[in-house]
């Protein structure tokens, strides 16, 4: 069985919109886009080096497709996310030339729940704010591997919004960054 992983960068108060840069996701009025870049350092570097270099397939919403389509295929230095599965939940798009992609329309949770259950790598789901509600209101997520930003938004979208279930995880791996982020990474532990 596969196994999903969810990763994100993820203010104290538990905002995921836009990390990356101001024009991210402007979405719902946010302005605080591009949050993250204050607190790069040497260690948050390496640890996430070691998962962008690991091997896995992709899982992401359509939004967040359509930003990374047009950059990654022009990069070198992530190659991996080139030769992963693109998973893509889209009732809009079925169609990419930024390849292997497989489009997910319908019952997109449904989809997932199957596709977990079929040989091959594990799956990783990057940013997709709204998609990862899907996940996690269908109990679809096994593990989350956050990144805590020392500083509190207010506003924007949350890791855990509404439709959220009751989910226990465990620490199995904490990691403190010179910068004050501290990179968390949790497995879900079940009961049944």
């Amino acid at each position: 069985m596969r196994t999903i992983t969810v990763l994100e960068h993820i203010s104290m108060d538990g905002i995921i919109q836009a990390p990356g840069g101001p024009d991210e996701d402007r979405s719902g009025g946010f302005t605080h886009g591009g949050w993250i870049g204050r607190y790069s350092d040497e260690v948050l570097g390496t640890a996430l080096r070691q998962k962008m270099h690991s091997s896995f397939d992709l899982l992401v919403g359509r939004h967040t497709f359509e930003i990374w389509e047009p950059y990654w295929p022009n990069q070198t230095f992530w190659p991996e996310v080139n030769a992963a599965t693109k998973y893509v939940a889209s009732n809009t798009r079925t169609t990419t030339t930024w390849q292997p992609a497989v489009f997910l329309q319908g019952d997109v949770a449904a989809q997932v729940a199957q596709l977990k259950q079929q040989p091959g790598r594990d799956i990783h789901v990057w940013g997709s704010s709204d998609f990862v509600q899907t996940l996690l209101a269908h109990d679809l997520v096994d593990a989350l591997w956050l990144i805590v930003y020392p500083l509190t938004l207010g506003t924007g979208k949350r890791l855990f919004g509404t439709g959220t279930i009751p989910m226990a995880f465990q620490v199995v791996e904490s990691i403190a960054t010179p910068s004050g982020t501290m990179v968390m990474h949790y497995t879900r532990t079940r009961t049944d």
